[in-house]
């Protein structure tokens, strides 16, 4: 991606953040970046555009610190932990960071969703590794790694609205542990 685009998108998320997608124009974008309205469009067609560039960046960020914790070296029931309170933490922080676009991600949950699907086979995959190498280790129970995968990842992402909407989120910091050993008491072995 060009340094223009990537300047022209992070100009639009601060504008859509500050005053909300609707509230914004394209010339306001164009404007702002002063590049002028043939540069925006020699990228972008409209608005809808911009906005998909954004989440897409913003999730792709999210998967980029879950690729750093899941590179670290750490047990694999010690990885898990650490890649769900990222997870969380991620989440929570690319939703703050974004003040009134916060609002339209929630209105325009469908589409977040469907640009959010690469990430998440992406996520998966991460975890599924990680499920794997526990049952290889015998912290894991023997399972089915694509399923056992698949629902922690659901768990976690069943978490994201509360805990960045901060019902849970002063439980969560105190309860870490017990929640995240909730996630675990399915997959993980006794000893």
């Amino acid at each position: 991606m060009s340094n223009t685009k990537k300047m022209l998108i992070e100009v639009a998320r601060e504008l859509f953040a500050k005053h909300g997608k609707k509230e914004v124009t394209m010339n306001d974008i164009a404007e702002a970046t002063k590049k002028g309205r043939r540069t925006l469009y020699t990228y972008f067609n409209n608005k809808e555009e911009i906005y998909k560039a954004i989440i897409d960046i913003e999730l792709n960020t999210v998967l980029d610190r879950l690729k750093i914790v899941f590179a670290q070296e750490a047990e694999p029931d010690v990885k898990l932990t650490r890649l769900i309170l990222c997870h969380l933490d991620a989440v929570k922080d690319l939703v703050t960071r974004n003040g009134s676009l916060r609002a339209d991600f929630f209105h325009d949950i469908y589409e977040v969703e469907r640009i959010r699907r690469n990430v998440d086979i992406k996520e998966i995959a991460l975890i599924k590794a990680i499920v794997s190498e526990g049952i290889e280790k015998n912290i894991f129970k023997h399972m089915d790694v694509d399923l056992s995968s698949t629902i922690i990842f659901y768990a976690i992402k069943g978490l994201e609205v509360p805990y960045i909407r901060q019902n849970i989120s002063s439980v969560f910091d105190k309860n870490k542990d017990s929640i995240v050993e909730f996630v675990f008491m399915g997959i993980k072995k006794k000893h």
